[in-house]
């Protein structure tokens, strides 16, 4: 399903949505933790649902422990079948020793999207304020694929998509987004 929105159907923070069709991409979730199981895994199904009513396509969903070879495994896994244009992770950024997402995933980085966290840093405050500074949430570009690292939490899931990943991953957000430049990515 592809939706048509005229310009002022949605607020795009920072920019407009022209009237056009959106360019639908291939978008993966992995979700990150020691006590979820498919069936509790509600912050992954909230990032499902939105990637769908987006217009996108969901090119896959796994759920890993917090263990840093389990995660780089499944993320060079789904780069390396080429069917994925995008990848959210959700869980493992916070303090704790067993959360390691950013550690299993800035190594890999080949450029980082250092404005995403100041970004996501700065909607998660209006909406937990201080409790931000919690999060270890991160961004980068592996073998021309976007992998954003999301905190765990429901309310974290719904901060980072609904008002920052969206409008990136939205062809028709401008004065620019990240769609354009996905050809480019991988040029020398």
């Amino acid at each position: 399903m592809t939706e048509t929105l005229s310009p002022d159907s949605l607020p795009a923070p920072g920019g407009r949505l022209i009237d056009q069709a959106i360019k639908p991409i291939r978008i993966a979730v992995l979700t990150v933790s020691d006590t979820r199981d498919e069936e509790s895994d509600t912050s992954g199904g909230i990032l499902i649902d939105r990637i769908v009513q987006a217009g996108h396509a969901c090119s896959g969903r796994d759920l890993v422990r917090d263990d840093v070879e389990a995660i780089r495994a499944r993320v060079k896994d789904w780069i390396a079948a080429g069917e994925t244009d995008a990848i959210i992770t959700t869980g493992g950024t916070g303090l704790t020793g067993r959360d390691v997402t950013p550690e299993a995933l800035e190594p890999l980085f080949d450029k980082r999207i250092d404005g995403f966290s100041v970004i996501f840093h700065t909607v998660s405050y209006a909406t937990i304020g201080l409790s931000t500074l919690q999060s270890r949430a991160t961004a980068g570009i592996i073998d021309g694929v976007f992998v954003f690292c999301l905190p765990g939490s429901n309310g974290a899931v719904r901060d980072g998509w609904d008002k920052v990943i969206r409008w990136q991953l939205d062809s028709r957000h401008r004065p620019c987004n990240m769609v354009e430049l996905m050809p480019r990515l991988l040029e020398v």
